[in-house]
Order: C-alpha cells, then sequence, then structure tokens
C-alpha cells in the first residue's frame, strides 16, 4: 500500500493459514515466515480470522516475539469481540513490545460461518455496524472518556488503559470494495483494501472524495515510467508482481535472489514454484513485469 507520509511503497505479507497441521509445524512456519517478512523490510503481515482459524490476537504474539520490525495486521470482525476488546489488545500488545499493531476491519465473512454466528445483518448494514465498531476502537486508541450512542453500539465515559503512544496509532485498513465498503472507509479514515479485477471492472472512489483507483496495467503501458505510476495508484499494492499471490508467504530463497540481483525491495515477491495460480493473474503477471521469468507452475 502507498505510504501517505512518504513516497514509498509498504508490504504486507500473510500469515499461513492454520489447515490442521501439527502445532509445532504450524508454529514453526509462522515464526519462519514472519522472519523472512522481516528481514525483507515488509511493513506487516496479515492475520486472517474467521471460524475455521487460530485466534488472530494470539498469532500475532507470535509474529512479534519472532522479529525486530514487523507488525501485525490482525483481521477484526465484530461479531468476535467487543471494540473495547479490541483496543485493549492493541493497547497491551503495544506496551509489552513497544510495537505497532495494525488493524484490518472486515465487516463480514464467510457465509456458513456468518450462520453459525446466527448474524443475518445484510450486507450493508455489516458496514454501517463496522463504522461504529470502528470508530469506538479509534476513540479509545486516541485516549481520553469515549462517550458514544450509536445504532449498533452505546457505550458512556469508557477509558481504555494503558493509554497507547501516540507514535503507535495503528494503520487501519478496510477490507471491501463495494460502494458500502469504500464509503465506509472514506468516513474512517481507513485504507480500503480489495482484490485487483479485471481493468474494464476496477471501481473508482471519486465520488466520495476518496483517492481513485486505478488499474496496474493496461495495453498501451511501453515503459516502466508508466507502470510505476499506475502501480503507485493501485490498493492494496502488492509489489512489482502485481496481484500475484498474496495469499502465498514467499520463500526466502526468492527473496535473497532477487535483493542479491539488486531489485527493488518491492520485487522480492516472488511466491512459491508450487504456488497455484489462476490464468488472470498470470496475465496480470507478464503484463506488470514482462521482463520477469515466471516460476515453474505459476
Amino acid at each position: 500500500m502507498k505510504n501517505t507520509t512518504t513516497d514509498s511503497i509498504d508490504l504486507f505479507t500473510t500469515c499461513p493459514p492454520y489447515q490442521g497441521s501439527d502445532f509445532a509445524d504450524y508454529v514453526r512456519h509462522v515464526t519462519d515466515v514472519s522472519r523472512w517478512s522481516d528481514e525483507a523490510g515488509c511493513k506487516g503481515m496479515l492475520i486472517y480470522t474467521d471460524n475455521s482459524t487460530l485466534d488472530p490476537w494470539l498469532l500475532s504474539q507470535i509474529v512479534i516475539q519472532n522479529t525486530r520490525f514487523l507488525s501485525p495486521l490482525v483481521a477484526v470482525q465484530p461479531v468476535y469481540m467487543h471494540p473495547y476488546s479490541v483496543a485493549k489488545m492493541v493497547s497491551t500488545l503495544s506496551y509489552l513490545y513497544g510495537r505497532r499493531l495494525c488493524l484490518n476491519m472486515v465487516a463480514g465473512g464467510f457465509k456458513n460461518d456468518l450462520i453459525a454466528l446466527n448474524d443475518p445483518t445484510p450486507h450493508d448494514r455489516r458496514y454501517d455496524r463496522l463504522v461504529e465498531y470502528t470508530t469506538i476502537v479509534q476513540r479509545l486508541l486516541a485516549g481520553g472518556p469515549v462517550t458514544f450512542a450509536g445504532e449498533f453500539y452505546r457505550v458512556e465515559q469508557l477509558v481504555l488503559k494503558p493509554a497507547l503512544p501516540k507514535n503507535l496509532f495503528p494503520i487501519i485498513t478496510l477490507s471491501g470494495s463495494s460502494d458500502a465498503g469504500l464509503a465506509a472507509a472514506h468516513a474512517l479514515g481507513a485504507i480500503p483494501v480489495g482484490y485487483p479485477e479485471p481493468p474494464e471492472k476496477v471501481r473508482t472512489a471519486s465520488h466520495l472524495e476518496s483517492r481513485a483507483l486505478k488499474t496496474l496495467f493496461d495495453e498501451r503501458t511501453a515503459n516502466m515510467a508508466e507502470y510505476h505510476a499506475k502501480f503507485e495508484t493501485l490498493i492494496p499494492a502488492t509489489g512489482y508482481d502485481t496481484a500475484s499471490c498474496v495469499h502465498w508467504p514467499p520463500t526466502p530463497a526468492s527473496w535473497r535472489r532477487s535483493r542479491d540481483n539488486g531489485a527493488p525491495r518491492a520485487d522480492w515477491r516472488t511466491p512459491p514454484k508450487t504456488a497455484p495460480c489462476s490464468g488472470y493473474r498470470r496475465q496480470l503477471t507478464k503484463k506488470a513485469a514482462p521482463h520477469r521469468e515466471l516460476p515453474t507452475g505459476y
């Protein structure tokens, strides 16, 4: 994603999902990927949440304990916990480790998960709820007593202790590229995150007075200067491999190879050779990085 305070690009990898593997192997895998990400200079690591995953807050502690700078980007779904609990988790972990945490606010989830949790809230209304939820979290983390009376949440003179140092205030992203999702991100000052779409379907948020989303490539892009200009407007930015395989953690060997070859840091994101990849992602990668040779099986 584009860092609004500088001209740099912040890269986030993703935490390996739990798939019923041996607990020791899984912890080792999370630890390895966290260290690779940290050594490669990534800003953070997205940790998913749904009914089938391990608790993202506990995983974030493993990430922090095994890295020097990496910030966990914890997925937060309102149905799982009260907004005060989210703010308390952020302030506590930041206090214990002196590390910034980031929050990826999620309005919904898998249909069967929501049914099991008895959450029948309609799609757009889930974003209305998410705005109230995140507003309370933001105000608690900003400090001072919080009184809020909304349609979904009410708190009165609520105070967060320990207080969060201002320099550790989290980056907040919001998943969703629908009109309701973009409106929610705009209302919260959050970074909207969505999966890349074909160029003809890319949505813009100009009617919301938000930063317009642009396609990463088009048929007329003939040089890397034009490509870089387009790249910097894409949300989310995932490196010079475009959408490439943000769900599959890169290997340390690929990072070292790219680094040793003098590639820009954002280009250290080659997916592992065994990663499956759709034909559409293959097309994206070829268009955005024609100078790169695709790994076997990509």
